[in-house]
């Protein structure tokens, strides 16, 4: 009985035994948990960290801000390394946007209103002179002329019974056998009858001449522009149906401020730049429009551009000119130091040298200038990096 009573008490003892190894497991687990989720943070957190840093080196806040005469020369300076600040007036270069044009631009266009039969070019094609353009409908010309044509026959007809008329009435007359009053009577209605058939004439004339109008011609070698109609449109006096320009004698049009614009003369030499062939060239001004526009202010001045291979109508190009002086310091190129996105300098002062920070504008040549952080005078090294 003793030995039954052990029994159920050991199996009794080992039950709680096993509850406390599933909590030790738990625990475990859960140790296991927190401590990736803590290497998680720590590894966010080093990610951030690294980003404020590289934040900080960009905008120089590790560049130490020395103050003026504390930091000593690594080695003295010579004259050509150095270079004085210095105060000159510089031309304020502007640009004005202009297009490329043809110095030959021809709009064809019908000179009678007709029906557009045909069009025989697409932008872009090169023609001969007299090569056919477009064709127009010229069957209502074609009745015209028919009806010119009958009305000629009438007036002939009427011409030659005046004139046979005539004729034998004035032998009638000068057998005296004709009044003088019939014999004038006759001899105006034969001059009335060869004025008909002039007249007619003349109609079939003016005809037959809008008959080749008919047919648009190239005036000239050149380059179709623009196509501004299609086939079955209806052409009307004066209204183009394409463009036609010649690649020779290329300008720059530009529309220049009336206030700048005054600064220009015919035959002036200019910088013109064409983006599309990232070249820069010398010009001179062709032809400057004394109309202000009163919208814009502007004029219109022409540049004639030299030969470049590979220049066409249309492109874009730049007229650079100075149109005012203002007072700039002006210091080396190679003397700026670029750390982030800040400019520095080194001046030189009492044998020492101090980093400056310092704002730059335009460039003039192998200078630059100087907006602020100088002073006319002071002086600064010319090339830094080689220290």
């Amino acid at each position: 009985m003793v030995n039954a009573f052990a029994g159920r008490w050991s199996v009794y003892h080992c039950i709680p035994t096993l509850e406390r190894g599933n909590d030790s497991d738990k625990e475990n687990l859960m140790s296991a948990t927190e401590s990736k989720n803590t290497n998680k943070i720590l590894a966010i957190s080093a990610a951030v960290l690294a980003l404020i840093l590289l934040l900080l080196y960009m905008q120089g806040s590790f560049v130490s801000k020395v103050q003026p005469g504390l930091s000593p020369l690594a080695k003295e300076s010579r004259s050509s390394d150095t270079a004085i600040v210095e105060k000159r007036q510089v031309d304020d270069i502007l640009a004005w946007p202009g297009t490329v044009k043809s110095r030959t631009v021809a709009n064809i266009a019908p000179k009678t209103t007709a029906r557009i039969i045909e069009i025989k070019v697409n932008a872009g094609d090169k023609v001969k002179k007299g090569d056919v353009i477009a064709r127009l409908d010229e069957r209502d010309i074609k009745a015209q002329e028919n009806a010119a044509q009958a009305a000629l026959a009438s007036a002939s007809a009427q011409a030659s019974r005046a004139l046979a008329d005539e004729q034998r009435t004035r032998s009638l007359y000068s057998k005296e056998a004709a009044t003088r009053e019939s014999f004038d009577a006759v001899v105006a209605r034969a001059k009335e009858a060869q004025a008909g058939v002039s007249q007619a004439t003349s109609a079939i004339t003016e005809i037959r001449s809008h008959l080749a109008d008919a047919l648009l011609v190239a005036p000239f070698d050149g380059t179709v522009v623009k196509r501004l109609k299609e086939p079955g449109d209806m052409g009307l006096p004066g209204v183009p149906i394409v463009s036609l320009q010649t690649p020779q004698g290329l300008r720059l049009e530009a529309d220049v401020p009336s206030s700048c614009a005054g600064r220009y003369s015919i035959g002036m030499n200019v910088k013109v730049r064409i983006d599309t062939l990232a070249q820069t060239t010398g010009a001179q001004i062709d032809e400057i429009s004394p109309e202000v526009d009163p919208q814009t202010r502007t004029q219109l001045i022409k540049i004639a551009l030299p030969a470049m291979e590979g220049l066409q109508p249309g492109y874009f190009g730049w007229l650079e000119q100075a149109c005012d002086q203002h007072e700039a310091l002006l210091i080396p190129t190679s003397a700026v130091q670029h750390i982030g996105q800040l400019e520095v300098v080194k001046v030189v002062a009492e044998g020492r040298q101090l980093m400056r920070h310092i704002r730059t504008g335009k460039t003039f040549g192998d200078q630059i200038e100087a907006i602020s952080g100088l002073h006319e005078g002071e002086t600064v090294i010319a090339h830094p990096e080689a220290q």
